[in-house]
């Protein structure tokens, strides 16, 4: 095995996670948060939370894309080194939700950048969050050729 083997692997047991809030309610937002809190406790599985796009595998975006915030969001996706995987997180991640109809709004987050997974709710429940990422490590996985 070689040693860029043993590094994916080891990207795959403790994903680094970058939240990306395009704008809405905030639930998601909190519900994203309560993953870190002791009650979920995500970083006993290794999925660390950081704040630079440059270093992390896995891209959880929350809220409705809107045209001021849809180059930000492309901007972040492109930062991310490859492998990589993105979530939409919540009703308006995924279409807009109830903000859909608006003149600013262009939509779910696979209008602007290509979606791994999609986490359904409103808001979403932090077990359906982290079971996202866990299958979004699985995409990655497969990007690697490892699956």
């Amino acid at each position: 095995m070689s040693l860029t083997d043993w590094i994916n692997k080891g990207r795959l047991k403790s994903p680094w996670v970058v939240h990306f809030d395009c704008g809405s309610c905030n639930g998601c937002d909190i519900e994203v948060l309560a993953c870190l809190t002791p009650l979920y406790d995500v970083e006993r599985f290794g999925i660390l939370n950081i704040g630079n796009p440059k270093h992390a595998d896995v891209l959880v975006v929350t809220g409705t894309v809107n045209h001021r915030n849809k180059t930000v969001l492309k901007n972040i996706y492109d930062q991310m080194p490859g492998p990589k995987a993105v979530i939409a997180v919540g009703a308006c991640g995924l279409s807009g939700g109830v903000f859909r109809e608006a003149y600013n709004v262009v939509g779910g987050v696979d209008k602007v950048i290509p979606v791994d997974v999609y986490v359904p709710g409103c808001p979403a429940k932090p077990e359906s969050i982290i079971d996202g990422v866990v299958k979004a490590l699985d995409v990655v996985k497969t990007k690697l050729g490892l699956a």
